[in-house]
């Protein structure tokens, strides 16, 4: 039987039957995420850019949406690419791996939007002072 997702002759099949370019666009948008990821990284601790959360928001929710598509394609195609599996290996190997690329992403767009919108009103109760100080 073997892993769920290395069933080789179930998986061609199914390979055969979906258009290529469903592949090629999840992997265009690994290579946009990544590079983001990589960009967070350098802007934020090593430029020191205040920004840089921004690009951390951008990527966690390009992973997050990405990650949803990816369980919505199941649902609506049947489950056609892991409906073969038992309800334990598609737990184990599948719905835990893929629900952390949910979870993860979530988490950090809580944390990082709270900065960011903590950013905001600190700069827009600065601007509101300074308004203020120059009306007087």
């Amino acid at each position: 039987m073997g892993l769920p997702m290395l069933n080789v002759s179930t998986n061609l099949k199914r390979l055969r039957s979906m258009p290529l370019t469903f592949s090629c666009v999840p992997a265009l948008l690994n290579i946009i995420e990544t590079l983001l990821n990589i960009m967070y990284l350098y802007l934020a601790h090593v430029v020191a850019w205040p920004p840089a959360p921004l690009v951390a928001f951008v990527s966690a929710s390009m992973t997050l949406s990405k990650t949803i598509l990816y369980w919505a394609q199941e649902y609506y195609c049947g489950f056609c690419s892991i409906g073969h599996n038992t309800a334990y290996d598609l737990i184990i190997y599948w719905i835990i791996p893929n629900g952390l690329w949910i979870v993860v992403p979530a988490f950090i767009l809580v944390q990082v939007g709270q900065d960011l919108v903590q950013s905001l009103s600190y700069a827009s109760e600065a601007a509101n002072a300074k308004l203020i100080s120059k009306k007087k």
